[in-house]
């Protein structure tokens, strides 16, 4: 039995240790938002957060997750309420066959936990391992950096609550 903690919740897996997170995640799970690209962790669009860490979920055996909690697209924002990094990617409409956003999403979203202002330079660097095939790069740095905008006000208005 394999204990997993996807967005919150605890489950106990009866698989292979050895199975990759992409597939305990989208087969036994039905969290359907990190996709299968390339199998290789050459396109990002299976990347989850574990431990505030962006991973290819096609690579890592759920074995190597331990008691780490793993975040999915599906535990960061509802339709009603995106977080700041989806409301980002909607307002510049950074998606355009969709694919690839939410690793998109939950790679920016692992760099924005670390570093909330963010620069432009620095989100470009982070962002180099995940491919948009549609060719919307250009938005989804747009949306990040907005998003890293609207975080580091948030930090910075939380810390004058305190």
């Amino acid at each position: 039995m394999t204990k997993l903690s996807v967005n919150g919740v605890e489950y106990n897996l009866d698989v292979d240790p050895s199975m990759p997170l992409l597939y305990a995640l989208r087969n036994h799970l039905k969290l359907n938002g990190a996709k299968y690209g390339c199998g290789l962790g050459q396109c990002g669009a299976c990347t989850v957060v574990v431990s505030k860490r962006a991973v290819f979920s096609c690579l890592m055996p759920i074995s190597a997750v331990k008691d780490r909690p793993v975040l999915t697209i599906e535990g960061l924002g509802t339709v009603e309420r995106p977080s700041p990094l989806q409301q980002a990617f909607i307002d510049k409409q950074a998606a355009q066959c969709g694919y690839c956003i939410a690793g998109m999403v939950m790679r920016a979203q692992a760099l924005l936990e670390q570093k909330p202002g963010a620069t432009e330079v620095e989100i470009r660097e982070h962002m180099q391992p995940n491919l948009c095939r549609c060719g919307t790069h250009m938005r989804i740095i747009g949306a990040i950096v907005e998003a890293s905008q609207t975080m580091r006000e948030q930090h910075r208005a939380q810390g004058a609550d305190a």
